[in-house]
């Protein structure tokens, strides 16, 4: 981090050339600050270089249109704006203007930040809108609500203790002790004051009327709304075993549930973790960041061999097990007595920390219990409208009609929620924008990054470009000789592509 006080390339305000440039993009700095330079047709463009969710090098992105997409986790710019127009990314970059006299550019002054855009509205629109939820899907809607210039009511319900916070990094960096705890929440509570934001945590829902438009809380007390939002997310799946029930015994979903991990690898020697999802193994990978011994137990022949085909999981279990982790697969854990882990093969682990990776449910039962269609989630069509007008539906918990692969979906990831957060937000405010985005997820396991655009619930073949072993590959999974997914490793300009393509070919 020593060098960022160095700044990049040539200096802008002495002008450059566009022979200069390379593929399309030049990085310099103005002063002290670093400046990215873009060609995006005919005109020239200058924004920070830097991604602002985890900083990506946006000079390796890909450029659509006046927009650029950050080659990391897929989060989009306004060239003219810098405002973040896909999460993950939430805030904007800023801008410089640029001058060209003939072939010479050169830059000189930063343009002032954006203001929220004004509202589209085209009708006179309610003004109490509720959000359940704390999740990546209900902030997003709350911020996308006041960026869009809605001024009435928002109250946030949320049975979290936590503000909302960056999910993703409870199982990767910060559970690894890489990441302070103030990285993790989105926005600072002063945020939720200044914007206006009802933010009531430790709130339990017990039920909604649809028809008479009012969210009655576990304390009782009844709220009425115009507009919901349902964003109740997923909660890990219970292991029902004896002995699951010990303290030792954790599952991760909240930061207290890292919390709870962080204290108990504090005086821990081994680690079992019960599941072989994503979840489960950035768990392990980080433990071992923590020296613990780590032992992973899962039905699977390979680990995330559904999701990822046969290759990769023989790579991310190879991965795992140089660095120490050890694998038992084709096996289950039948009963934990105290520290003992006693598996099915008859094989015993002795654990003083038991971690449970076993896969989330959406949680359902308001919707339910409102009468709202469900199927394996809650059914909502382009819109992310439920069956009930007025009320929405995003995140964890929504199925909806995908254009790409023609089905109807449902997908668990932290960027697919907050896009539908953005997009729900849109919609209460009467916009009838379709929910289109290509699905996408990133995983981390020590210092590969695995990315994933696309949903393919099953695949009849994958095409590898590349080398899986050499970290460098890019996997197609087709069905019916269709690409309904692409997976890579360190091929972040072909995984941006990919989604692009994706994106263009909707059904």
């Amino acid at each position: 981090m020593g060098e960022e006080s160095k700044p990049s390339g040539p200096d802008l305000t002495k002008g450059v050339s566009l022979d200069q440039f390379k593929d399309g993009k030049l990085l310099g700095h103005v002063g002290e600050e670093d400046i990215l330079l873009v060609q995006a047709g005919s005109e020239i463009f200058a924004i920070e270089p830097s991604c602002s969710h985890y900083h990506g090098p946006l000079a390796e992105g890909l450029v659509v249109g006046d927009t650029i997409r950050c080659p990391w986790h897929h989060a989009c710019f306004s060239l003219r704006t810098g405002e973040a127009t896909r999460p993950p990314a939430l805030n904007a970059l800023a801008v410089w203007e640029v001058t060209r006299d003939q072939d010479r550019i050169s830059v000189q002054r930063k343009r002032e930040m954006p203001q929220p855009a004004a509202s589209h509205r085209s009708a006179p629109t309610p003004e109490k809108f509720v959000i359940v939820g704390g999740g990546a899907a209900g902030f997003a809607a709350a911020e996308t609500l006041r960026r869009e210039g809605f001024a009435g009511t928002i109250t946030m319900l949320s049975d979290d203790g936590a503000m909302p916070v960056d999910r993703p990094n409870l199982s990767k960096d910060y559970l690894a002790g890489n990441a302070p705890e103030d990285w993790l929440p989105l926005r600072g509570e002063d945020y939720y004051q200044d914007a206006g934001i009802d933010l009531r945590l430790s709130t339990n829902v017990a039920a909604i009327d649809p028809k008479a438009r009012i969210v009655t809380l576990g304390s009782g007390d009844k709220l009425p709304f115009d507009r919901l939002l349902l964003a109740t997310g997923a909660e890990p799946v219970k292991l029902q075993i004896p002995g699951a029930d010990q303290p030792h015994v954790h599952t991760l979903r909240t930061v207290a549930d890292s919390r709870e991990i962080i204290k108990a690898a504090g005086s821990a020697k081994r680690a079992l973790v019960i599941g072989a999802s994503f979840i489960g193994l950035e768990v392990a990978a980080s433990l071992r960041a923590r020296k613990l011994e780590v032992h992973v137990v899962a039905p699977e022949q390979r680990p995330m061999q559904r999701v990822l085909g046969a290759e990769m999981g023989d790579f991310v279990r190879a991965l795992h097990e140089d660095n120490g982790v050890h694998f038992h697969l084709e096996d289950t854990v039948e009963k934990l007595e105290g520290k003992r882990a006693t598996l099915k093969s008859g094989s015993v682990i002795e654990a003083d920390l038991v971690v449970v990776g076993i896969g989330v449910r959406p949680r359902l039962v308001l919707a339910e219990q409102a009468g709202l269609a469900i199927d394996r989630g809650v059914s909502v069509n382009e819109y992310l409208e439920t069956s009930a007008s007025g009320i929405f539906a995003a995140g964890d918990i929504a199925r909806w009609p995908d254009p790409h692969s023609g089905q109807d979906i449902r997908v668990e990831h932290w960027v697919v929620a907050e896009r539908q957060g953005q997009a729900a937000a849109r919609n209460m405010l009467g916009r009838r924008e379709r929910f289109d985005a290509v699905p996408f997820f990133w995983s981390q396991h020590y210092d590969v990054p695995i990315n994933y655009v696309g949903h393919a619930e099953s695949f009849d073949d994958i095409a590898i470009d590349g080398s899986i072993d050499g970290r460098d590959c890019l996997l197609k999974y087709r069905k019916g000789g269709r690409v309904l997914a692409v997976a890579s490793i360190y091929r972040d300009l072909d995984s941006l592509k990919a989604e692009l393509d994706m994106e263009r070919s909707r059904t």
